[in-house]
């Protein structure tokens, strides 16, 4: 009877031994299974945000390749144009600053743009002049330039003009400038090409 009951005991401790083990065994097992396929995913979001963060360090790298190269361009056509400003100011300023203080040479300029407002009959003109040229200029444009036209000629002296002189008909509400900026924009556009050629190709 004791070693049935013996036989029994340890039978039963088998199995359950032996049914214990292969539930460890399965669980062990499963468990592997998904070890390997949370590994899996793992690796999967990994190489993903690898690849994202590669394509866009790519991309930033394009793009600051990019910006780089147009403000290089933008920076060198904006010296560009400082140095031609200054190159065709300095070929310009001069000669027609030294011009249009000559009382003579503006004499000539009044007489002639006041011939094309007379040319179908009289009319009174009013002109601006420089403030400079006053005690030269005065004289000549109330009474010899008012008789060759044959029209009244008034004469204003303003510190604002520099050089050269503005004119119009005196009630016309408008005035053609012939100061020294607007020949200095008007002769830098005609140096402008050709200094930009010479300096630049």
């Amino acid at each position: 009877m004791q070693n049935k009951l013996q036989e029994l005991t340890d039978k039963l401790y088998n199995e359950g031994l032996a049914k214990g083990k292969q539930e460890g065994e399965e669980i062990l097992a499963k468990a592997k299974v998904q070890a390997e396929e949370i590994v899996a995913k793992a690796q999967a979001e990994a190489a993903q945000i690898v690849a994202a963060a590669q394509k866009q360090a790519e991309e930033l790298k394009t793009k600051v390749a990019s910006d780089v190269k147009m403000a290089a361009n933008q920076s060198l056509a904006a010296t560009k144009k400082d140095i031609e400003t200054l190159v065709v100011g300095k070929m310009a300023d001069e000669p027609v600053k030294k011009a249009l203080a000559s009382a003579d040479f503006v004499k000539e300029l009044i007489k002639a743009v006041a011939e094309k407002f007379t040319t179908e009959g009289p009319v009174d003109l009013a002109v601006i002049l420089p403030e400079s040229l006053k005690g030269e200029l005065e004289p000549f444009v109330t009474g010899e330039l008012a008789k060759i036209l044959g029209a009244e000629v008034k004469a204003d002296f303003s510190k604002k003009v520099s050089g050269g002189f503005q004119i119009g008909p005196k009630n016309g509400g408008y005035f053609v400038s012939f100061t020294e900026e607007t020949f200095n924009e008007l002769i830098c556009e005609y140096l402008r090409p050709a200094t930009k050629k010479i300096l630049f190709g």
